[in-house]
């Protein structure tokens, strides 16, 4: 549990974005042997591509307003 509070506050501190369940998440991946470079990627893909879904989705709505 000492050791989740610490990870918890590299992440805080390296402005990850992650909450504490998220972090969790990605601690047990790394324990069942997933490459931690992997998940990182995953992460950042999956935040781009939420991204680019919410523009186009201010875009959609913008033109249906007009």
């Amino acid at each position: 549990r000492e050791m989740f509070k610490i990870l918890l506050e590299i992440s805080k501190l390296l402005n990850t974005g992650l909450d504490a369940v998220s972090l969790t998440y990605c601690i047990r991946l790394c324990e069942n042997g997933v490459n931690p470079e992997g998940i990182a990627k995953m992460i950042i893909d999956t935040r781009n591509a939420v991204k680019a879904y919410k523009k186009q989705e201010s875009k959609g709505a913008t033109a249906k307003e007009s």
